[in-house]
């Protein structure tokens, strides 16, 4: 038996405060109050920095450069040749002009249509694609097909699979463009009557402009 002046009122968070539940317990009965119920305080934001400055990635990420081999120099003329010339990151990896290797994990099925205000997975009105026995493919349509340099399309259903794929096109003329496959295909026409060309817009690492088809 206690007394009530042995007693005391129980605590607990309601919010940012703490409640008297107005139970009078013993001390050997007191809860500590629940912190899984005191509200969460978020603090104010940070003072913003006056007149930010966006980095300049572009030449943050070429101050680490490195020289691993001598260029050629032209025993007669005493000039270098920078072509055997090979930089790198100082981490080892190599700088390409491109990314190497081709693209996996790409499906035209699964082309975004909407990419903010514009439209992909258009297709194209194809006359045709044709080969002329090099890397180089040359596809014409019958209306203006709107492509751009490096504007991307995704090919399906050639005749020849090397050909399908996603690529980065050149702008020949409003109704015909090439694309460049990572190995030479054999002089004809690729086209079908399943053929399938598509506008699209594929992310590429980060300062590179195009579709990597290079070889490995």
């Amino acid at each position: 038996m206690y007394t009530q002046s042995d007693l005391k009122f129980q605590f607990d968070w309601r919010g940012v405060a703490l409640q008297n539940t107005r139970m009078l317990v013993c001390n050997t009965c007191y809860d500590t109050p629940q912190e899984q119920l005191r509200a969460i305080v978020i603090p104010a934001d940070p003072t913003p920095i006056m007149n930010a400055r966006t980095q300049d990635f572009v030449a943050a990420s070429t101050d680490d450069l490195t020289i691993v081999a001598a260029p050629v120099t032209d025993p007669t003329t005493g000039i270098p040749i920078p072509s055997t010339t090979k930089i790198t990151t100082e981490g080892g990896v190599d700088i390409t002009t491109q990314p190497i290797g081709v693209p996996v994990g790409l499906q035209q099925a699964a082309i975004m249509p909407l990419q903010e205000k514009v439209a992909y997975a258009v297709p194209l009105s194809v006359l045709s694609i044709v080969a002329n026995g090099t890397a180089t493919i040359t596809v014409t349509c019958s209306s203006v097909h709107n492509l751009l340099d490096n504007s991307q399309v995704s090919v399906a259903g050639t005749t020849n699979k090397v050909a399908d794929g996603f690529y980065s096109v050149a702008y020949q003329t409003a109704t015909s463009f090439t694309y460049m496959t990572n190995s030479a295909i054999a002089s004809g026409s690729l086209l079908t009557g399943t053929t399938k060309v598509l506008t699209t817009k594929v992310g590429l690492p980060y300062n590179y402009a195009q579709i990597s088809q290079e070889g490995v």
